[in-house]
């Protein structure tokens, strides 16, 4: 299933994320690694302080794995809707946004 997703970001987790998502350590994680850093390439910044993006998912639960493992790390307020197809979202790239606190630190 493919979930539209929105959530908080956590400004100051923004480093460390960007780092686990170029060191290979988040895109090496089973079953979802490749997932999650393909959905965070696709993510953008809608809002201040808000990231959306489309997710594909196999859990009963919507992003349980991803949740328990990666997301509830660094992202607050996390709201889910299946969706029948990827769905582009206008905004800003989240992984400029990270790429940039990130050089900044």
């Amino acid at each position: 299933m493919i979930y539209w997703v929105k959530a908080k970001y956590m400004e100051d987790k923004l480093p460390e994320f960007y780092k686990r998502l170029t060191d290979g350590s988040i895109l090496r994680q089973e079953p979802d690694g490749k997932e999650i850093y393909q959905s965070m390439k696709r993510a953008k910044v809608t809002a201040p302080g808000v990231v959306q993006w489309c997710e594909k998912d196999f859990c009963p639960t919507p992003l349980k794995h991803e949740r328990e493992t990666v997301y509830d790390r660094f992202f607050s307020e996390i709201e889910t809707t299946p969706v029948d197809d990827y769905l582009p979202f206008k905004g800003k790239s989240f992984m400029n946004l990270m790429k940039a606190k990130a050089s900044n630190n």
